[in-house]
């Protein structure tokens, strides 16, 4: 669908945004608007305004932030508690045909993990798995395996019900795919995968403009989502609560609530740091709630076709007209009115996702949570583009994260984000700034009273990233409120329990866990055993050997 034609931009303000640019990163603490003007300028402009539609939910969840107050963020406490570590397990330790993968290889690697002194794994329980055959019919047994795998050990799992698909195809192992029987839905209604302005489409995660409607097999997806979970919580209801003591919500590509403004593959890629991103609207769907917003609002014309002046291809965001800093459609009423229904409708979706898991999972003794990406390519730039595309509307102007950690805070769900093991000093985009970015996450966190799961976003075992994720960790560590902090390795593989890496780990891992028990030595259950912390290196690589 072709864009539509946006106002003429206005004149610049009298306050370049340029000047700004180079602030230091901020956290950004939201004031209550008091704005009642029925104009619908003043309503775009308002960053406190609600998205309607979240059953039950509340302006402070969905809407903005109002007037924005810049501080400068809290000094790191001095001596923090200790912090639990886990391990997220590689993707593919359930195959394909919903078995284990690995098994003696796996057995020896949980009782290393549980030697150094780890809380316990994480691991991807993927939709593309366990539902493969039919609509309604689960296989979890490689996943009860690996459940019993780590009760044996003396190892927590924090489940991640992973409803996006893995890798970039089957050149790209691990290949984890949508269930096949979703994959010919979406070949029939080409609509179902997200689609940008050139009508290329994405099929990592359905789009959320179908959320509701029955268009898999007579289930919407949130019931197929729903479906998942009750299946899951009847069948480890032995687990909950003991082993079982986190369950992470899938929310969209790469598990994290975003739009695929960059294909997830990309995001990782070292050009990625000047990628601007395409904005994601333009199946059917997505297009008509569109046009149903802007017909609320009387403003019919605004509802035509997606964001206009912007162009993903462009590294430089000045020479777009929706980003650049000044006069830049996204500092318009018609750039706020679009922004605001883009990213509404992903905090509507990250919103029902919260909702159906708390009524699952209440009384189970599990918490939920969810991932937000570290999208951190532009923090220094005013309009944020990368941010915006990927639907976190956060510009110098507007916080974007607190009403996500709002969310999450109506729902007891903690939140997970990545970037702890990233510097700014290592940046190749001076615009970037992954230390800006998760103050900005971390202190939202914060402000809302919510536990926080950190990760790395590279796998590497370099002395300088594990001490950057021990500073980090100091951004939320050390609350006396009863809000907890907690770390996700991600992820495990053969590389980790090499010596060299093996001897950086657990010393990391004693680092961060402080007061929590160290073992020096490896207890092997069975046999009434003992090996040293090099004969679990030795024991691993056999083990892999053996496989």
């Amino acid at each position: 669908m072709a864009a539509i034609t946006a106002p003429p931009a206005p004149p610049p303000a009298s306050t370049s945004c340029r000047l700004l640019r180079r602030r230091a990163p901020l956290i950004r603490f939201a004031a209550s608007s008091s704005s009642s003007s029925s104009s619908p300028s003043s309503r775009f402009r308002s960053s406190s305004s609600s998205f309607p539609g979240a059953a039950g939910s509340s302006s402070n969840s969905s809407g903005g932030g109002g007037e924005i107050l810049h501080v400068s963020p809290p000094p790191p406490p001095a001596a923090p508690p200790g912090a639990p570590v886990y391990v997220t397990l590689p993707a593919d330790a359930v195959g394909p045909g919903g078995r284990v993968a690995r098994r003696r290889a796996m057995g020896a690697s949980l009782a290393a993990l549980a030697a150094a002194g780890v809380a316990g794994v994480a691991v991807e329980l993927w939709w593309g798995v366990v539902e493969r055959h039919r609509p309604g019919e689960y296989d979890w047994a490689g996943y009860l395996e690996l459940a019993a795998m780590a009760r044996r050990h003396g190892l927590r799992v924090r489940a991640i019900l992973a409803f996006h698909q893995c890798g970039a195809g089957p050149h790209d192992p691990p290949w984890i795919p949508l269930p096949q029987w979703v994959l010919e839905e979406m070949d029939k209604i080409p609509d179902l995968s997200y689609t940008n302005r050139y009508q290329k489409r994405n099929k990592e995660y359905i789009s959320l403009g179908c959320d509701i409607l029955p268009v898999l097999k007579g289930r919407s997806p949130m019931q197929a989502y729903s479906d998942f979970m009750r299946s899951f919580r009847n069948t480890f209801e032995d687990y909950l609560g003991a082993i079982v003591t986190e369950v992470q919500v899938g929310m969209g590509p790469g598990g994290e609530l975003r739009y695929p403004s960059c294909p997830t593959e990309k995001l990782n890629q070292p050009g990625s740091s000047f990628e601007l991103g395409e904005f994601q609207c333009y199946d059917k769907f997505m297009q008509a709630s569109l046009s149903a917003r802007a017909k609320i609002f009387g403003l019919q014309e605004w509802g035509n076709g997606g964001s206009t002046g912007t162009d993903g291809s462009q590294q430089n965001l000045e020479e777009t007209s929706f980003f650049r800093a000044d006069g830049g459609y996204w500092d318009t009423p018609y750039g706020h009115f679009f922004l605001e229904w883009y990213s509404g409708m992903l905090l509507l979706h990250g919103e029902r996702l919260c909702m159906t898991a708390d009524a699952i999972f209440s009384g189970t003794g599990v918490t939920i949570s969810g991932k937000v990406a570290g999208i951190h390519w532009h923090y220094y730039t005013c309009s944020h583009p990368s941010e915006l595309t990927a639907g976190y509307y956060n510009t110098l102007l507007r916080d974007g994260y607190l009403p996500i950690a709002q969310m999450f805070a109506k729902y007891k769900a903690a939140l997970c984000c990545g970037c702890f093991d990233l510097r700014d000093v290592e940046r190749t985009n001076s615009e970037s700034s992954p230390e800006g970015t998760l103050r900005h996450l971390a202190g939202a966190a914060k402000m809302c009273n919510i536990p926080l799961n950190g990760e790395n976003s590279v796998t590497r075992l370099d002395d300088a990233s594990l001490n950057q994720v021990i500073r980090s960790s100091r951004l939320y560590s050390g609350r006396t409120s009863g809000t907890s902090f907690s770390f996700n390795y991600v992820r495990m593989n053969k590389s980790l329990f090499e010596f060299h890496n093996w001897n950086r780990f657990t010393k990391f891992v004693r680092q961060m866990s402080d007061a929590r028990a160290f073992l020096a030595r490896l207890y092997v259950r069975r046999g009434q055993q003992y090996l040293s912390s090099m004969s679990v290196v030795w024991v691993v690589s056999r083990a892999c050997a053996y496989t």
